[in-house]
């Protein structure tokens, strides 16, 4: 029997976000996704596959890309995305939650496990974002120019979306057309754009040193070795500035790791949580 889905857009922050849900009457156990710069919940739809199987799954599209909102007057700095996940969660009403981040969407994690560290038994950080700086002061104040979300999509479509995927991949075989629309589709507007531009603006740099060493929720860090976007040695930095993580590298594996190596992912993911059930 094909298990329900429930799609839409809440209203949380100030901004409309868009959700997709995956109920399981089985499990009291909810994985909440979180994707990274320049995605959407459609990285994640190998793993919800086989993750609804066994969890409930609640997968994000983070303002102002995928499908939520995407709106000037938002301020998009990790902190505030962190507490927009975090108020969304609140409004579905959900328990006993583990966060799932990737690139981007592991330093969202991060913020949550410091705001709020009862929020969350665990945490899986695939290839997750770590000690980026804030946006340089020159761009910053050029941001403000008239007009500077047309040189942001300027940017974007010199680049294109097949290059940033070959660059995120290892293995450039398994590129086709589905995943070529699929992160090209939010995009194809405008307004992504201005958003952007807000985004140089307000993204206030990864969490520092002496934060993630205060983060003591149980991590699981998945890692490419050929990831060219944040490298492994950032990943095993971050696996020793987070003093209750376990770091996992994956051979020949770039950085889009729930693209790449969704199998894997989960097996990881599922044995870690199983493991940590046990010791409880």
């Amino acid at each position: 029997m094909e298990q329900a889905i429930l799609t839409g857009h809440q209203p949380v922050n100030n901004i409309n976000v868009y959700y997709e849900f995956y109920p399981n009457q089985t499990s009291e156990k909810t994985f909440v996704l979180l994707h990274g710069f320049l995605s959407s919940t459609f990285t994640y739809r190998h793993l919800i596959t086989l993750l609804k199987e066994e969890y409930q799954v609640l997968s994000i599209d983070l303002p102002p890309f995928g499908k939520s909102q995407k709106c000037n007057r938002y301020v998009y700095s990790y902190k505030n995305l962190a507490q927009t996940v975090i108020k969304l969660t609140e409004s579905l009403g959900l328990k006993n939650m583990t966060f799932i981040g990737h690139s981007m969407g592991g330093q969202i994690v991060l913020n949550i496990l410091h705001m709020m560290p009862e929020l969350a038994d665990k945490a899986i950080l695939l290839c997750s974002s770590a000690y980026l700086k804030r946006s340089k002061l020159p761009l910053i104040l050029t941001s403000y120019l008239p007009y500077f979300h047309l040189f942001v999509k300027y940017w974007f479509a010199r680049t294109g979306v097949k290059k940033n995927l070959q660059d995120a991949l290892y293995n450039h075989s398994i590129i086709n057309e589905e995943m070529i629309n699929g992160y090209l589709q939010p995009f194809l507007e405008d307004e992504i754009f201005v958003a952007l531009t807000r985004m140089i603006r307000d993204r206030e740099g990864d969490l520092p040193v002496e934060v993630l060493n205060q983060i003591k929720t149980p991590c699981l860090l998945l890692w490419g070795d050929h990831d060219k976007s944040i490298p492994l040695d950032l990943g095993k930095k971050l696996n020793r500035d987070l003093t209750n993580s376990e770091l996992i590298i994956l051979k020949d594996t770039g950085h889009a790791l729930p693209e790449e190596r969704p199998i894997e992912v989960f097996k990881y993911i599922k044995s870690f949580i199983d493991q940590t059930a046990a010791e409880a």
